[in-house]
């Protein structure tokens, strides 16, 4: 099929590949940035329980050069592509980014991560091939519009293909026509539903996402056949997702001006449970130092603009995994504690005293509120308390919470572990290929595995 009868997809898949964020300072360090939060969410991660479950179930005794990450054995680069990606999502500790409504750092890097088995390039290209991968998942995540998530889609991986097979085909210097085949296998392997919100199949959505769009750049290399117009056909991308609410143009109009990750940038979590329960966790945070006591509550009630808390899934969890979609007791859990670590949140059953709590708290939509947009701003949350005595106490959050530095995070996260401690200072100063390696070594060491 000729340029001319896929315009969109030859130019989505033109802007990929011609790419250069390396001229833009600001993108490359928002980009290292990312990385460290990324990486201490990931060896947080692989030190979990189900990570070994899913390590052993996708084979990663099978021979490679790939790394995985907190662990000194290396396995083919498909399985560590799985399992990384698992590894850096399993907490819900890691980025999101509104224009996709989702994850991407945990699909791309992963993918990328994988590709260094294979390929010898530089810390550098790595950078900008990670910024270029953000840049096309973002952009699909804005042209295929809000119904693709309301319907009950997990934009982490149903985008998420698309951008890790971006990235690699960025990397691999492929071509414009090799990299709209990758686009198109990858976008024919989209999948991934809400419904697991909870349940340890959530996180291998973003390692399922990682492998795929690693193996679609593959296939593409290697001559290996698929539509070139995923974009373009009329029961392409859009026709099956967007539910008629794309924005076609989407896609590349002003294509990394800005960069995806500088504007709107990157949401790096302060907390290790879902996105949308960031703002009640700050504001019983914030109660918790003024003084408010759990016991002396009647009643909480938080109001949330149209479509805010779809991911909200959970009212009453039953274990700390279902509790990180649960505001109820993320809101409790923040008043009673005064923090939200990450034993809040791991897969032993929930504390009754913060369900006691949390049982006292219901929601409710202010339905004359604009329906919430891939625009944080439209984001926000009302608290109403009603004490026992009569009294209320009302507040209200608008947008995200988030970090700016995550080097704290990364020592927290990694407990203070001395074999990891030097990762975040070679992140934010690498170039070279040799600084790649290095951080591979580094990365590739064995984490103490929790007790259970």
């Amino acid at each position: 099929m000729t340029t001319t009868a896929a315009p969109l997809t030859h130019a989505f898949a033109e802007a990929i590949v011609v790419s250069d964020p390396t001229t833009d300072a600001a993108a490359m360090e928002a980009a290292r940035t990312a990385i460290v939060d990324f990486l201490a969410c990931t060896i947080a991660g692989a030190a979990g329980r189900t990570t070994a479950v899913l390590a052993d179930a996708v084979g990663a005794n099978l021979p490679g050069e790939a790394i995985l990450v907190g662990a000194k054995r290396r396995t083919d680069p498909l399985v560590a592509a799985i399992v990384n990606g698992y590894a850096g999502h399993v907490l819900d500790y890691d980025d999101v980014h509104a224009s996709v409504r989702g994850h991407p750092t945990t699909v791309i890097l992963p993918a990328l991560l994988a590709l260094a088995a294979e390929r010898e390039f530089t810390a550098d290209a790595l950078v900008a091939s990670y910024v270029v991968g953000l840049e096309a998942m973002a952009r699909l995540g804005l042209s295929i519009g809000s119904k693709h998530y309301e319907n009950g889609f997990h934009a982490t991986a149903t985008l998420g293909t698309v951008g890790a097979a971006a990235a690699i085909a960025h990397l691999a210097k492929a071509s414009a026509e090799e990299t709209a085949v990758a686009l198109g296998l990858a976008a024919t392997q989209s999948s991934g539903l809400r419904l697991q919100f909870g349940y340890d199949a959530k996180p291998y959505h973003a390692g399922m996402a990682a492998r795929s769009g690693l193996l679609s750049a593959r296939l593409a290399a290697a001559g290996f056949g698929g539509a070139p117009d995923f974009l373009d056909n009329p029961v392409g991308f859009h026709s099956a997702y967007a539910f008629g609410a794309e924005h076609l143009r989407a896609v590349v109009d002003n294509w990394g001006q800005p960069w995806q990750i500088t504007s709107p940038g990157l949401t790096l979590k302060a907390y290790p449970c879902c996105t949308a329960s960031h703002p009640v966790a700050t504001l019983g945070i914030e109660l918790h130092r003024e003084g408010v006591a759990a016991d002396t509550i009647e009643s909480i009630t938080f109001t949330y603009p149209p479509g805010a808390d779809a991911a909200l899934v959970v009212t009453k969890p039953t274990n700390g995994i279902e509790a990180r979609f649960s505001p109820e007791y993320v809101f409790s859990a923040a008043l009673i504690d005064g923090a939200l670590r990450l034993d809040h949140f791991d897969d032993r059953p929930v504390q009754p005293h913060l369900m006691a709590l949390a049982s006292r708290a219901g929601r409710r939509h202010d339905e004359t509120a604009p329906r919430m947009s891939s625009d944080p701003k439209s984001r926000f949350v009302i608290l109403d308390i009603a004490l026992r005595d009569g009294s209320p106490v009302t507040r209200r959050f608008d947008g995200l919470p988030g970090l700016t530095d995550p080097t704290e995070k990364f020592r927290d996260a990694t407990a203070g572990n001395p074999a990891f401690a030097d990762i975040p200072s070679l992140v934010r100063s690498m170039s070279s290929a040799a600084d790649l390696h290095r951080l591979l070594a580094l990365l590739g060491q064995d984490v103490i595995q929790n007790a259970d």
